[in-house]
């Protein structure tokens, strides 16, 4: 396993902000000295959309969004939305953003911040970019207007998210995105951490909203788009999962969002999730599941699982290079391992001449499959297998589950 840093997105920054003045040079630096790949830095009104745009211009590594916060929401005017129009057809301009509501300070009187709220959404599907979206004291309403002016037809992400679980999963069902910052490594925000637990981590964002929101280890200095890791670490933790697969996972969110950076496209016969390797080596299956993923994509935790062939058992020993640094190996694709058993058993032997543990992942049908019991070939070659029962007796199951075998799967 590479000890190099996992490469992080930091999708909400106002690197334009005064207090970066004397070494933003640095602090972009040292962002990618800690392994931020990218930094969505974002506007707030006109003037520091145009910084932003000029600082995307300027660094490969920095993208921007442009639009007018519900503080500026004074500020729209059709002259400013030919303006926001122009900068968000340039290159390396990602999003409309960050536009909303905040009934927290209402620097704007409400009814300015809702016309600029919606007058922005479709502007955004004017041009066919997504939206980032700032939410402060104005659930309801932000979700209300979300669904009014139809957002989801471009999407975005909600930033800083401050909902509660309710409105998360509305807002995943709208097809947006949830992003978290800082706040979340802070010993009372209990409610954000729940939040960040719960959604799927395929639809979460991390991000600093620096020169704010600075993670507990630093609170009361400035933030920094280094600190994202931090944010990401605590999401780790909650999510049982390595950072590497939160980098990864993020950063492939941030891709397909806002089409920041790249992402490993290449099919993976070995993919590790936390300190696991799994084996990719079918995806043929005996089941035709209502709730598989893969119909809609063959993405797991930021893996590309679409193969092309079935490997040969060379190729899968050579994706798996050196066992031993993993704490078990398991057979586990998007197919049923099982139809390929005559491999399973070749390289869970050579696996086992190396000590390594060995698990299957099963929907328990390979019985079925080949006619007899296969439990006697695999002693001694697998520790253990885990079959995925889906349902509490055999016709649901076989209503979710659609099994080429009938009721007697």
């Amino acid at each position: 396993m590479s000890t190099q840093l996992p490469l992080l997105v930091d999708s909400h920054a106002h690197l334009d902000s005064g207090q970066y003045d004397k070494d933003r040079q640095a602090t972009i630096q040292r962002a990618i000295d800690n392994g931020i790949s990218h930094i969505l830095t974002i506007g707030c009104d006109l003037n520091s959309s145009l910084a932003s745009v000029t600082l995307a211009h300027e660094y490969d590594n920095i993208y921007a969004a442009v639009g007018v916060h519900p503080h500026d929401a004074g500020e729209i005017s059709a002259t400013t939305l030919d303006q926001l129009r122009k900068l968000l057809i340039q290159p390396k301009v990602v999003a409309l953003g960050e536009i909303g509501l905040d009934f927290f300070r209402d620097r704007s009187p409400r009814e300015i911040q809702r016309a600029a709220f919606r007058q922005q959404i479709r502007l955004a599907k004017e041009v066919g970019k997504p939206i980032i979206v700032h939410d402060r004291d104005a659930h309801e309403e932000v979700l209300q207007i979300l669904e009014e002016e139809n957002a989801s037809q471009v999407g975005g992400v909600l930033h800083c998210f401050s909902g509660d679980l309710t409105m998360a999963k509305k807002c995943l069902e709208l097809g947006f995105y949830l992003s978290f910052p800082g706040t979340i490594t802070y010993p009372k925000n209990d409610a954000g951490r729940e939040i960040a637990r719960e959604i799927p981590i395929d639809r979460l964002l991390v991000e600093t909203d620096c020169p704010y929101l600075t993670p507990q280890q630093f609170r009361g200095k400035r933030n920094e788009p280094a600190y994202v890791r931090y944010t990401a670490e605590k999401v780790a933790e909650l999510k049982g999962l390595s950072v590497a697969d939160v980098a990864r996972i993020t950063s492939r969110n941030c891709f397909d969002l806002f089409g920041i950076g790249s992402v490993d496209q290449k099919t993976k016969i070995a993919y590790q999730i936390r300190d696991a390797l799994y084996l990719n080596i079918t995806n043929r299956c005996t089941n035709r599941c209502i709730f598989c993923a893969k119909f809609n994509d063959f993405i797991v935790k930021g893996h590309e699982l679409k193969l092309d062939h079935e490997p040969s058992a060379a190729e899968v020993k050579a994706a798996i290079g050196n066992p031993a640094q993993y704490s078990e190996v398991v057979f586990c694709g998007y197919g049923e391992p099982l139809l390929r058993l005559d491999l399973i058993k070749e390289i869970a032997a050579w696996l086992k001449e190396q000590q390594v543990k060995v698990r299957i992942n099963s929907d328990g049908q390979a019985n079925l499959v080949h006619g007899r019991n296969i439990l006697p070939e695999l002693q001694g070659l697998v520790d253990a297998i885990s079959i995925s029962l889906n349902a509490p007796d055999a016709a649901d199951y076989q209503r979710l589950c659609q099994s080429s075998y009938g009721e007697q799967s």
